[in-house]
């Protein structure tokens, strides 16, 4: 079975679980609000019918009574359906933040049961009223938050069974020392220039931070941010590097760097992270004094701050590179 298969099929699971979710919304609706079932899914099975020329069989009873079953029928299958496509896509590697991907599904499910009722004529959904567009919008909404949550908890246990099936992380090597130093060093002169050098080499397959560096918008994201960086730097009115707020971060984007190199490469994070952290505070302080240095013997800032950034840039390359362990 496919990892494509897979996905449809927990797709097709997850949106069974949201028509579920959708259902109760709206009979929750129907019971507080005292309103009727909506008539529309058998109006619109029924003008399907009279579109292609097929005749629903039966009395008017029959007859409505089948065309009430097959519109409900049909909902599920557009709430399973809409789910399958969340699914396949999931497995194809496009994963969206619940905040978005939720909604996203519901409008999603909330177009595929509206177009058709615009399409046939059935109603006009630049008529409906607020109450309306309300009673339609939050089941769907519903519908999408309990699809999106079902389906990432079906991809996250395979997750889980896989990573307990992964070895247990190696102890770093000297040489896995010497580049988290060299990935803390260059965050120490430019803060992003660690995580910008990890995405440069970071490969889709990579496990953690590094996978999710590697997708072409970040990186172009990531490079955007160092060469702004290195453009700010050169003002006179950058906060001190070595003040509490231009300190902390740099260590934490350090630390942050150092710990998904270590998960990429399959060895214990903590001493990396550490010795990232030290080499960054080390490094920004040098900096400053280097900086300083190197303007009192040309005049000038500038020359300084411009071998800091090939430095940061040779120095994030050396600390991201994959060597052996």
């Amino acid at each position: 079975m496919t990892s494509l298969l897979k996905g449809v099929l927990r797709g097709m699971a997850a949106g069974a679980a949201g028509t579920t979710a959708l259902n109760a919304t709206t009979e929750a609706d129907m019971a507080i609000r005292g309103r009727p079932a909506s008539g529309t899914p058998a109006d619109v099975v029924s003008g399907l019918a009279d579109l292609a020329g097929v005749r629903v069989p039966g009395d008017d009873r029959e007859r409505g009574d089948r065309l009430e079953g097959l519109g409900a029928l049909g909902g599920s299958l557009t709430g399973v359906a809409v789910g399958a496509l969340a699914g396949g896509l999931r497995a194809a590697g496009i994963r969206l933040p619940a905040v978005i991907a939720g909604p996203l599904l519901g409008a999603a499910a909330m177009a595929a049961a509206d177009l058709p009722i615009a399409r046939l004529g059935i109603s006009d959904p630049r008529t409906w009223s607020r109450a309306d567009w309300i009673s339609d919008a939050v089941p769907h909404l519903v519908y999408g938050i309990t699809t999106h949550a079902a389906l990432a908890a079906l991809f996250r246990a395979d997750e889980e069974r896989r990573a307990l099936r992964q070895p247990a992380p190696d102890r770093p090597s000297r040489r896995a020392l010497v580049r988290a130093a060299a990935l803390g060093a260059a965050t120490g002169a430019r803060s992003s220039a660690g995580l910008s050098a990890l995405a440069l080499r970071s490969r889709r397959y990579h496990p953690g931070l590094s996978g999710r560096l590697s997708h072409p918008a970040v990186k172009t994201v990531n490079g955007l941010l160092t060469a702004a960086e290195m453009g700010l730097d050169k003002l006179p009115s950058v906060p001190e590097r070595t003040s509490p707020q231009g300190l902390a971060p740099r260590v934490l984007l350090a630390a942050t760097a150092a710990r998904a190199v270590a998960r990429r490469d399959g060895i214990r994070s903590g001493p990396p992270v550490l010795v990232a952290a030290a080499a960054a505070t080390a490094s920004a302080a040098a900096g400053v004094r280097l900086r300083a240095a190197a303007a009192r013997r040309t005049g000038s800032d500038l020359p300084g701050a411009l071998a800091e950034d090939a430095a940061a840039v040779l120095l994030g390359q050396l600390g991201a590179a994959r060597a052996g362990r």
